[in-house]
């Protein structure tokens, strides 16, 4: 039974949705369409303006629905080869220039966060916002020193919107998994769980400095990606204070081919760091969306926002590298293998029937650019694969699946003949031989050999102490020993005299016996 709450929260997105001209969307939805008549008794249905286009009403509807709906469209933003190009165009709208809050407002959480007023803390600060976004908007400022900084400010009660919109995804999940046996394997709830998560840590702008500041010092002497610095003594939970840089929207490509920008480069630059992010450091910026990536000219990447992060475990991990290297040598059974090792398919599955299936999906598209693959196409053939070998979703990958969504998006804005696979294969090559490779073994030794140096001084005592047990467990193995021999022994003394006892009791009662019997007595007299 779906609470009264979330129930209400259903009924005003399909408001919000019919009153943006979304008729169309709630009538084909069974379980919502009886409330379709409510529409007709608002005012807004009667005197609505009338229809825009579908991506604006798409968009404008997303808006108003919140920060949960807005993140969704940045997502689908980026795969402008999944969308119709009009909605596209509308949704990309969503990662910079969803309207923003009020000044006094922004004003008002600053100064509350920091204990002290706007012209206290800043020599300079713009109310107009330069970029607003669905989680927060953000002012440019500059600081008592000089510097030119950004501050971001989170929305007002963005909170109590989000934890609501997220009791309604449990609500849906558990009525998918409840009547969808395809929700249950792609673990609805789980994936739910995930996102709140995710999304709950980008509330805490706290967080994302720190986070900011991780990424900073893994790419600290890179050429392919610039972070900016984080101005801790201003940050706080609701506001952050960071460098401000200056670069050119990595979605804006006409003014990219204006600045003579190096398009194979930067394509092949934001593979590698999706690769260098995951593998190396295992700490990757998981919200990858044009809106949050700009361009130094002519090759090098500014990044922001890192309020969504994403680790992989140990075992994910080197499971991902070794899948992608399989795929990248066209080694099918050795995907399946790992498939079925690491419990993503049943270990029931037969091991060729599997490699069969990931080879008549994944061949196609190998040896092709980007511009050439049709990825609605391929997901649906990975879709059907899996569902044909119950293969289930992993929730804790679902970040670094979307972050690769990005990323292969961005790389088809940019250079549509990138060849993804053959640009990350010696990336992971690499990789491997640095991780596992007798190198990185005698490196690992050598890591810990100063521990190890530490603990010298206790060797000849822990190999006393470990010889004094071993004397001691055979000493009381001794000891048990006899005791069982004593026990055995009293047994064997118990049980002679039980059967002595038992054999005279018997003598006794067939003397008894005889001596009544009219037999012997006549014999006798």
């Amino acid at each position: 039974m779906i609470r009264p709450k979330i129930l209400m929260r259903l009924i005003h997105i399909n408001w919000v949705m019919m009153a943006h001209g979304l008729d169309e969307i709630v009538l084909k939805t069974h379980l919502l369409r009886p409330i379709r008549y409510l529409a007709y008794l608002s005012p807004t249905f009667w005197f609505r303006k009338p229809k825009e286009s579908r991506g604006v009403r798409i968009r404008r509807t997303l808006e108003d629905l919140g920060p949960i709906y807005v993140k969704f469209g940045q997502t689908l933003s980026t795969r402008k080869d999944l969308l119709p190009e009009d909605i596209a165009e509308e949704l990309v709208k969503l990662q910079d220039r969803v309207p923003p809050f009020s000044a006094e407002t922004a004003r008002g959480i600053i100064e509350e966060q920091l204990g002290q007023s706007i012209e206290a803390a800043f020599d300079e600060f713009d109310p107009r916002p330069l970029a607003s976004a669905s989680v927060a908007q953000v002012h440019t400022a500059r600081l008592k020193t000089g510097e030119q900084v950004i501050v971001k400010v989170l929305r007002p009660d963005i909170e109590d919107k989000i934890y609501s919109d997220v009791g309604l995804l449990y609500e849906l999940a558990k009525l998918a998994e409840r009547f969808w046996s395809d929700a249950r394997r792609l673990r609805a709830t789980e994936v739910v769980a995930e996102f709140e998560k995710t999304i709950l840590d980008e509330l805490d702008l706290l967080r994302e400095a720190a986070n900011a500041s991780a990424i900073r010092n893994n790419f600290k002497k890179s050429e392919s990606l610039y972070i900016p610095e984080i101005h801790w003594p201003l940050t706080r939970r609701k506001v952050l204070v960071m460098e401000r840089i200056y670069g050119i929207p990595v979605g804006d490509i006409q003014a990219l081919r204006n600045g003579n920008a190096d398009f194979k480069k930067l394509a092949e630059r934001g593979v590698e760091i999706f690769f260098t992010q995951v593998f190396r450091d295992n700490f990757f910026h998981a919200d990858m969306h044009p809106g949050n990536i700009f361009v130094q000219l002519p090759d090098k990447y500014l990044a922001v926002d890192f309020g969504i992060v994403g680790s992989l475990s140990d075992s994910d991990q080197r499971y991902l590298a070794e899948n992608f290297l399989a795929f990248f040598n066209h080694d099918y059974r050795r995907v399946a293998q790992m498939h079925i090792e690491s419990g993503w398919v049943p270990p029931t599955t037969r091991v060729e029937e599997f490699e069969a299936a990931i080879r008549s999906v994944c061949e196609p598209i190998f040896e092709k650019p980007l511009k050439d693959i049709s990825f609605g196409l391929l997901l649906l053939r990975l879709f059907q694969t899996a569902r044909r070998f119950d293969m289930v979703v992993q929730p804790q990958l679902v970040l670094l699946q979307k972050t690769l969504l990005n990323i292969e998006g961005l790389g088809r804005q940019l250079y549509p003949e990138l060849d993804l696979w053959q640009t990350a294969k010696p990336f992971l090559e690499n990789w491997f031989k640095q991780r596992l490779g007798p190198a990185a073994k005698i490196k690992e030794l050598l890591s810990k050999l100063p521990e190890m140096t530490e603990q010298l001084p206790e060797f000849p005592a822990l190999i006393f102490q470990a010889l004094q047990s071993n004397a001691q467990m055979q000493q009381q193995i001794q000891q048990h020993n006899q005791e069982m021999m004593q026990l055995r022994k009293q047994l064997n003394r118990n049980n002679n005299r039980t059967l002595w006892a038992i054999l005279t009791g018997a003598l006794a009662v067939a003397g008894a016996i005889l001596l009544q019997s009219p037999l012997l007595a006549g014999f006798l007299g």
